[in-house]
C-alpha cells in the first residue's frame, strides 16, 4: 500500500525562490500498522535516545556541545550544497582569522550557524515548531540564512556554481 507522506510547494520568500515540503497531516490515513519488524525498529530508535539523554546528563556543559553540534550541521548542510567550508574553516573565520577556504562559502556555513541559533532562541522563547502546518519560524530563520551571500548573489546560486 503506498503512503502518501507530504506535498512539495513552490514559494518565493524576500526574492528567494524555493521548494518547500509539506507534511501530511497526522494521524496518517491509512493508519500505520505497526508490525513486528517496525516494533522492533521503534524499540531500537528508544533505545538509541535514553542512551543520548543519559550521555547528555553526564556532559559538564551542555551548551558547549550545542555549539559544535550547531556548527559541525551547518557545515554538513552547506557541504551538501556544494560549499567548500569545512569545520576548522568556520572557527578561524569566527575567530577573524583567514579560513582556508573560500570567503563566500565561510559566509554561507556561518549564516547557517546563524539560523539555528536563532531558531533555537525562538523555540527556548516558546515560540511554535515550525511543523508543516505552522511554519511561523521559517521567514525569519530563513532571513537570518540569506541575510549576507557574499559575491554570488544568491543562496540558488552559491547551490549551482
Amino acid at each position: 500500500m503506498e503512503r502518501v507522506t507530504g506535498r512539495y510547494i513552490d514559494a518565493t520568500l524576500a526574492g528567494e525562490r524555493y521548494r518547500a515540503f509539506i507534511p501530511s497531516p497526522l494521524p496518517p490515513e491509512p493508519p500505520l500498522q505497526l508490525d513486528a519488524g517496525l516494533l522492533a525498529l521503534l524499540e531500537k530508535a528508544n533505545r538509541a535516545l535514553g542512551r543520548l539523554d543519559g550521555i547528555a546528563d553526564m556532559l559538564p556543559d551542555t551548551g558547549l556541545f550545542r555549539y559544535k553540534y550547531v556548527r559541525k550541521e551547518a557545515v554538513l548542510s552547506s557541504q551538501i550544497k556544494g560549499s567548500q567550508s569545512s569545520l576548522s574553516d568556520l572557527l578561524l573565520f569566527e575567530m577573524d582569522e583567514i579560513p582556508g577556504a573560500p570567503l563566500d562559502d565561510v559566509r554561507v556555513v556561518s549564516n547557517y550557524v546563524a539560523a539555528l541559533d536563532h531558531g533555537l532562541k525562538r523555540l527556548r522563547e516558546g515560540f511554535p515548531c515550525p511543523c508543516g502546518s505552522c511554519g511561523r519560524s521559517t521567514p525569519s530563520r530563513w532571513s537570518k540564512l540569506v541575510a549576507s551571500r557574499g559575491r554570488r548573489g544568491s543562496c540558488a546560486a552559491a547551490r549551482s556554481g
